[in-house]
């Protein structure tokens, strides 16, 4: 399959490290020109020198709030590709989730793309060809007990999805949201060890996560983030020009997932 995306320019928020990283190398690498988000310049001019070869641009600016969006617009007026990927995730008792830890999440996981949608979708539509995407995750449709405002949240991203694909409906723009799985990240590592005994190995750490915490995964291990840019890529390609309004799934195979 070769994906040729030469004279386009993607967006990809929160891609200073993990997933976002590796999509913005997958982008980069077929051919695509690549802005690189992050909340500040130095975060962002060490991802680049990380990022290494490719048509990049540095995107610093926080996404979450509307000073640093503009930021980012000033930067990057119009793209071809926008991938929503930026998210907070952390543990926390159902009960003791406050006010502004659910504002919070929901600027930063779901607002975050709402903003940049809504800047970048009309030129795509007047251009007659575009592609955005939002990084949902299987917590969207197997809320975890241990963090529901998170999954809450991406929820919401799925539903975003689906109403601005209509909004583009027939334009020769895609909007879709994908539904990744656990994925091995430094801040995933963090996580996992925030609920299993951290004196335990990696690989038998992960394990123990899956098993008692994600059972539901046919996967049965943590994918790499590689993994999610190779559907992001594609997705993003006009091989995917008639996959819109979609919720995506590279979840590790979620047995009780019941998608839109």
């Amino acid at each position: 399959m070769q994906i040729d995306l030469t004279g386009r320019t993607a967006l990809v928020t929160g891609s200073t490290r993990g997933i976002g990283a590796a999509i913005a190398a997958g982008l980069a690498r077929a051919g695509a020109r690549v802005g690189v988000n992050g909340r500040g310049d130095d975060s962002v001019a060490a991802a680049l020198d990380r990022l290494g070869d490719g048509d990049f641009v540095a995107v610093p600016g926080d996404v979450a709030t509307g000073e640093g969006t503009q930021r980012v617009l000033d930067t990057l007026p119009a793209v071809d590709i926008l991938v929503n990927n930026l998210g907070i995730f952390g543990a926390r008792e159902p009960l003791e989730i406050t006010d502004d830890e659910w504002r919070r999440y929901f600027e930063t996981n779901v607002l975050s793309a709402v903003r940049l949608t809504r800047a970048y979708l009309p030129g795509m539509i007047a251009a007659g060809w575009g592609r955005v995407q939002y990084i949902a995750s299987d917590s969207a449709v197997a809320i975890p007990a241990e963090m529901i405002h998170y999954g809450v949240s991406k929820t919401a991203l799925l539903g975003v999805a689906r109403g601005f694909a209509k909004a583009a409906a027939g334009s020769g723009v895609t909007v879709n949201s994908v539904i990744a799985g656990p994925t091995h990240t430094g801040g995933v590592e963090d996580f996992v060890y925030e609920l299993v005994d951290r004196d335990l190995p990696w690989e038998e750490a992960q394990r123990e996560f899956m098993r008692r915490h994600r059972p539901q995964s046919l996967l049965q291990r943590l994918i790499e983030p590689e993994e999610i840019a190779n559907l992001v890529v594609y997705l993003s390609s006009p091989l995917a020009s008639a996959t819109t309004g979609g919720a995506v799934r590279v979840d590790g195979g979620y047995v009780d997932a019941i998608l839109p």
